[in-house]
């Protein structure tokens, strides 16, 4: 009779010895029953037509938590600290931008021999070498745009419609001439020279660099006015490249302007001069410049007449007006014992050429002052 507890058939056989016993050393715990990807279907389900024994469960989702929250977070912090500490030890270093040079400027009175003729505006450009001069802006003419070595088309076009548009807001625009404005100059130049260029117009100094008529042409409103809007033009433009990254432009333009005495009231049919400035302006520009449409101004050479030799023409020019004389004395006097940048004491005197012979220069210069600029040639 078989013991209490015991199956009839007897004790169970040893482990070695087959059966059930062989799969005991093997745990199906919860993890792993939630880790299968079959599930076996229930007697109910199985009993359904073509039902499958089995149905696969979906994909187990990656479990996050605050463990692999803080091991992301950990890990952005690590690349960007290798990046930044990456960029403070690249052996490469920055190219540093080129600076713009301050301008240096030259401003020429160019005094009458004789008492300046007067007249009707329209009676003096009809006579005088500027009768087939363009009129404003149309007499500035741009050449035949070609590209470069190293600038495009288009970077060439932009250069040369900069370089006029600065022509135009700094000689014809009405604002600028009378003094009341200079915002419109200003906002085309390259802002390394914004600083030179607001010193110039508040506290012009004849030293070269700070002469407000070195930048633009200007008036004193007290003292002349405009007789008529009709400006005549007549000019160069030229480029070339000056290094892989930087354009020069070089203009060369005379402007004949009409003016009268600036005083209330009615004014004498015949009492407008005519009065000539010529400007050789050299430009550049770098990428940066052509990109954002701004230019940097480097030199300025101008003669304006008719005036005296002895004006002061650093903060405006003083235009002799019809019927008035140059006084007799020559520009201001230059001391060479005196320290400190020496002033441009330079004067010429006019010799308008008839409109016969507009091809004569129409200044000679004294001994003392510099050859008047040579036109330089545009590209094809």
């Amino acid at each position: 009779m078989a013991g209490r507890g015991e199956p009839p058939e007897g004790p169970p056989e040893s482990p070695t010895g087959g059966g059930e016993d062989e799969y005991r050393s093997l745990v199906f715990d919860e993890s792993f029953v939630r880790a299968a990807r079959l599930q076996e279907f229930s007697a109910q389900e199985r009993m359904e037509d073509h039902a499958p024994a089995v149905r696969s469960l979906p994909a187990r989702r990656l479990r996050t938590g605050p463990r692999a929250a803080i091991a992301l977070v950990l890990l952005i912090a690590l690349a960007f600290g290798m990046a930044v500490y990456m960029g403070l030890r690249h052996p490469y270093e920055a190219p540093v931008g080129r600076r713009a040079e301050p301008l240096r400027s030259t401003v020429v009175p160019l005094a009458p021999q004789g008492a300046v003729p007067g007249g009707t505006a329209a009676a003096l450009l009809a006579k005088s070498p500027a009768a087939h001069f363009g009129t404003g802006a149309e007499g500035i003419n741009l050449p035949a745009v070609r590209r470069t070595d190293n600038f495009s088309d288009s970077q060439v076009a932009t250069a040369l419609t900069t370089v006029k548009d600065y022509l135009v807001a700094s000689s014809l625009d009405s604002d600028v001439l009378n003094g009341t404005a200079a915002r419109p100059v200003e906002m085309l130049l390259d802002p390394d020279q914004t600083a030179q260029f607001e010193r110039s117009m508040n506290k012009p100094q004849d030293d070269g660099q700070h002469a407000a008529t070195g930048w633009l042409v200007r008036f004193d409103p007290a003292k002349v006015a405009l007789a008529s809007p009709d400006i005549r033009v007549r000019g160069t433009l030229s480029y070339t490249e000056e290094g892989s990254d930087t354009l020069e432009v070089v203009s060369d333009h005379t402007f004949t302007y009409t003016l009268r005495p600036a005083v209330p009231g009615p004014q004498p049919k015949d009492g407008a001069s005519l009065f000539t400035v010529r400007r050789e302006l050299h430009f550049r520009f770098d990428r940066e410049d052509l990109r954002l449409h701004r230019l940097e101004l480097r030199s300025s050479y101008v003669q304006a007449g008719p005036q005296s030799c002895p004006a002061d023409t650093t903060g405006a020019l003083r235009p002799l007006l019809a019927g008035q004389h140059a006084v007799s004395r020559g520009p201001a006097g230059t001391d060479p014992y005196a320290t400190g940048r020496p002033t441009a004491a330079l004067c010429g005197t006019l010799t308008v050429s008839s409109p016969q012979a507009r091809t004569r220069s129409p200044a000679h210069q004294d001994s003392g002052a510099p050859p008047a600029p040579q036109s330089p040639p545009s590209r094809p």
